[in-house]
Formats: C-alpha cells, structure tokens, sequence
C-alpha cells in the first residue's frame, strides 16, 4: 500500500471549512456567530418583523423578511449546515434557542423605531448570548453593596 497526501486524491483540493461538517454549536457560539455575521455588516440598514407580539402562534413561526437579520443568518453555510432550516422566525426561535419574549426582543419593529441596522441588532444578540450571571452581576454587586451598607448602619445604630 502506497502513501499519498489527502489533497491528491481529493484532486489537488483542499478541505472547504464550509463542507465540512461541524461539531453541534452550543447556543452561545450561535447567537455570537450571528452577531459577528451582523457586526460584518454594521451600519447595513436591516429589515425588522412586523407586529410579532399580535400574532397567532402558528403565523408568528411562519412571519420572514427579506433582508431581516434572520435571512443574515440564513444565508450562512455554517449555519445552514449546522441545522438552521429557513429563516423563518420559528426555525430561528428553535436553532437560536430563542423564547417569544427573547424572539420579539430581537427582531420585532416595534423595538426599532422603524430603522433596524445590523449592528443595533448584534448588541442585542450577544446580550442573549451571555450567560445570566453575567447580566445579573452588576446587579447581585449593587444589591450585595446596598445590604453591607444597611448592615452597617444597623450595627451602629445598635452601638449607640
């Protein structure tokens, strides 16, 4: 048996990191590939879902845009291969691991003004990507501070 180099039975070709298939990507690295996708993209003005709180479940699955930050993620390879089956906002909610309340946060008009860009969108994806207590932190210190304070007050007032 003779030794010969991957590339030259493949025919001179190399590896396409967009046809191989990856490993499952947790939710994080999701949600921070969909914002990279978007910060790529940064001032391109986006295309916002419409009335996403006033619709019936079932539509609310089936509601897209053209140019929407969904059709962004849609159009990645990565992704695609990855699992992500439309860019519906059903399909997104599942792949993403979205809940209505996250879903409408990111991508329904009525958050936006009327003018979505893609980069607005991306802080708002990686703050969905960030693990709770990261979120909570600045909020768990202030509280914790605020209790060591009131804690201290109470212990003078006793000494007096």
């Amino acid at each position: 048996m003779q030794h010969q180099d991957i590339d030259r039975i493949r025919g001179g070709k190399s590896l396409d990191p967009a046809f191989i298939r990856p490993t499952r990507m947790s939710r994080s690295e999701r949600l921070n590939r969909w914002a990279d996708l978007l910060d790529a993209q940064a001032g391109r003005p986006l295309r916002a879902l419409e009335d996403v709180e006033y619709v019936s479940p079932g539509v609310r699955r089936d509601l897209r845009k053209d140019d929407s930050p969904l059709a962004v993620a849609f159009a990645d390879p990565v992704f695609r291969a990855d699992g992500l089956a439309s860019d519906r906002l059903g399909d997104a909610m599942t792949y993403f691991g979205l809940s209505d309340r996250q879903a409408h946060w990111l991508l329904c008009d009525c958050h936006y003004g009327g003018r979505m860009t893609a980069s607005e969108v991306s802080g708002r994806v990686r703050d969905e990507a960030r693990p709770l207590y990261d979120i909570l932190r600045p909020q768990l210190w202030a509280g914790m501070t605020g209790a060591a304070v009131l804690a201290g007050a109470v212990a003078t007032v006793a000494l007096l």
